[in-house]
């Protein structure tokens, strides 16, 4: 019998072979690189420079600062919704079919998937951070707080692009598996990530004040700018992401045992 340590060897070399296939596939695509460019910087200048100014965010933060969180999320959410894309394509191409009859790991073609969209969105949303820096945003971070910012961001990442595998598994065509990203840029909008909460309408508050997004920024503005976290922040979120995973990875697993060519 081969050893229980060599195959964990073995299993995490496939893993950084299909990440590192993931990746290049990645960077083959240009419009899709330079919009993982652009996008975070383009989305921190408009928000900043064409409603900062008209926009009261209730507090003594300047907007700069107020959305810096948000736009953090919206950039890494945004990119990890499109995960499900490639995975789509694999299946339409019979590539996924192809990989069924190695003596591979299932879940290593998923995971290397994630893994690459984590890797991708890590440095997008560190371009947002760096637009935010230009435009006047002033973090009041330590070094654990930007770890802990770090956490989040990855973690967030992770659910999101598990959620688009399980989304690219249920539909059959590239176009359909790009449409999740609608819904993951949808809900920073009803959410504290660009307004806050009380300014919404009195029938979106309590969507706003109960979905993902609105802990999620909180923590994260909480972090950066040494502000006070209110009670639970920090437990919700991690309920949020944990169970996020808990549910879309058997999920994705089992979609993924079933289904073959899209």
């Amino acid at each position: 019998m081969i050893p229980t340590e060599a195959v964990r060897v073995s299993r995490i070399g496939e893993l950084v072979l299909l990440t590192q296939r993931a990746l290049r596939r990645e960077f083959r695509q240009v419009d899709g690189l330079l919009v993982g460019v652009v996008l975070p910087i383009v989305l921190m200048c408009a928000m900043v420079g064409v409603f900062g100014r008209a926009i009261d965010t209730g507090t003594a933060l300047t907007y700069v600062d107020y959305v810096t969180p948000a736009v953090m999320l919206l950039c890494a959410g945004y990119g990890a919704a499109m995960t499900g894309v490639g995975l789509t394509e694999d299946r339409r191409l019979g590539i996924t079919d192809r990989f069924k009859t190695l003596p591979i790991a299932g879940w290593g073609l998923l995971a290397s998937q994630v893994v690459a969209s984590v890797l991708r969105n890590v440095v997008a949303t560190g371009l947002a951070v760096v637009a935010a820096l230009a435009l006047g945003f002033r973090p009041d971070a330590g070094l654990v707080d930007w770890l802990l910012v770090l956490a989040v961001v990855v973690g967030y990442v992770v659910v999101i692009a598990w959620w688009s595998v399980v989304w690219g598994l249920l539909v059959k065509s590239v176009q359909a598996a790009g449409a999740f990203s609608f819904a993951v840029l949808f809900l920073p909008y009803v959410s504290s990530a660009f307004v806050p909460v009380e300014s919404l309408p009195g029938f979106l508050q309590g969507f706003a004040e109960h979905q993902p997004t609105t802990p999620l920024v909180e923590l994260l503005r909480s972090l950066l700018l040494g502000l006070p976290m209110s009670d639970g922040t920090a437990w919700t979120v991690t309920a949020w992401l944990v169970g996020g995973c808990v549910v879309a990875v058997p999920l994705a697993t089992v979609l993924f045992r079933r289904r073959g060519q899209a």
